[in-house]
């Protein structure tokens, strides 16, 4: 398992350069640059010389080694500043958003705690809510609580998440007023008060998330759980005499988890890429709002990191994935 998790990380390195080189490339072609929101009453000479300061004047091929040189080397060291308060990064090049003209990591630092709280709870507990509906589904399959939670999933699944975000916001905010309309990114949590203020403004995007995640997640785990019952394997077991709880969780369940870890590890980049439309809806001033900023601001470094990151994130969590199917069934060997 080591040798193969190895060679998997060695293999990785060339996919990723890949994809940083077409994610590079795509925003290079695409129209605009750092310089096109620049007012046209600024002296020419100024404006070149805003061009050097951002790089736009060296060659493709340089601008593409350098950007990706800060990006595996510079900006490691600076999210290790932050997290241990050490000074590697200190008078390194970094890469600069066009649009604030701060370092692109800084701003992402800043924004992650906020797209941690509400889009990787919001997984959670869409994942701890799906697994149980799945398995009791399929064990007790078309009984009343699995016709409930086919109908919830599907409206889960079917109803899209900016409808589901005003729908709440009409009936608990306005209506009701249980819970703030606009989440407090201003918020810091130090006592049992600010504590419960911040429950409440996560509650309804929290459930959003949830609802949408334990749609699907709830569905695969109903379904594989399925496949597996009809296996020889459960028939002999229940044929030596075991206990329908100890066929179920010990060999049922194991089996039947291996596609759905694929469908959960593969949905954490997700909680690192922030819920776009949510967070829109909401007002959470997490990392899926800087990308859509960035994107109308045509702030391409900003684009191209959260990007690169996103991709980095789906090869590593497809990795674990791999590594974690090992670990369920072991009849699956890496030799």
């Amino acid at each position: 398992m080591l040798i193969y998790t190895i060679r998997r990380l060695v293999m990785a390195i060339p996919t990723l350069l890949f994809i940083a080189f077409v994610i590079f490339m795509l925003l290079e072609l695409a129209p605009g640059e750092g310089m096109s929101d620049i007012p046209l009453t600024v002296p020419p000479e100024v404006k070149a010389e805003m061009r050097r300061a951002l790089g736009l004047d060296e060659p493709l091929h340089i601008r593409f080694g350098l950007w990706l040189y800060q990006f595996v080397v510079v900006e490691p060291l600076v999210l290790i500043d932050h997290l241990c308060g050490t000074a590697y990064s200190q008078g390194q090049a970094r890469i600069i958003s066009w649009q604030s003209k701060f370092p692109v990591m800084d701003i992402i630092v800043q924004r992650m705690p906020q797209t941690l709280w509400v889009v990787g709870m919001g997984y959670v507990v869409g994942v701890l809510i799906a697994l149980p509906i799945g398995i009791v589904s399929a064990v007790r399959q078309y009984s009343v609580f699995d016709q409930i939670g086919t109908l919830i999933s599907m409206v889960g699944f079917s109803v899209p998440t900016f409808f589901t975000g005003v729908l709440l916001i009409m009936i608990f905010s306005v209506e009701l007023r249980w819970f703030p309309a606009i989440y407090n990114t201003q918020l810091r949590v130090n006592d049992l008060d600010s504590f419960l203020q911040q429950v409440r403004q996560m509650a309804m995007p929290v459930f959003v998330l949830a609802l949408y995640n334990a749609a699907q997640i709830s569905r695969y785990m109903r379904a594989s759980m399925l496949d597996n019952l009809q296996q020889d394997y459960v028939r002999t077991a229940r044929a030596k005499g075991m206990g329908e709880r100890t066929v179920i969780l010990r060999h049922v369940l194991r089996n039947s988890m291996i596609p759905v870890v694929t469908v959960i590890a593969l949905g954490v980049p997700t909680i690192f890429g922030g819920a776009i439309i949510t967070e829109q809806v909401f007002g959470v001033n997490g990392l899926g709002q800087l990308l859509i900023i960035a994107i109308n601001g045509n702030d391409l470094p900003m684009v191209q990191t959260l990007t690169f990151i996103f991709a980095v994130l789906i090869v590593l969590f497809n990795l674990i994935a791999d590594v974690l199917y090992g670990m369920l069934d072991p009849r699956i060997r890496y030799d």
